[in-house]
């Protein structure tokens, strides 16, 4: 279940936010006037998330080249690897 504080909070409990985050790994989300408005996380937590979204995006355009047949054996594309640690 999320973790839901109101904007107050990060005035009046800025450290007991911050350590929920760090210990948790996962955001706590501010509300303004009743409403969502920001979602708050540690710097580790939103550095995770950014290198998920990073894999993803090159799974996909691993996936655009399979789809549009820019492939080739992995024998020789092993062979190309090896060359260059050379």
């Amino acid at each position: 279940m999320p973790t839901i504080r109101p904007s107050a909070d990060l005035r009046n409990s800025y450290n007991e936010i911050s350590d929920f985050c760090h210990s948790f790994s996962e955001p706590v989300f501010i509300t303004k006037n009743g409403k969502g408005d920001l979602a708050v996380m540690s710097i580790e937590a939103y550095e995770r998330l950014q290198g998920k979204l990073e894999l993803y995006s090159l799974i996909e355009q691993g996936m655009e080249d399979v789809r549009s047949g820019n492939v080739r054996p992995l024998s020789e594309a092993l062979s190309d690897i090896r060359k260059g640690l050379e």
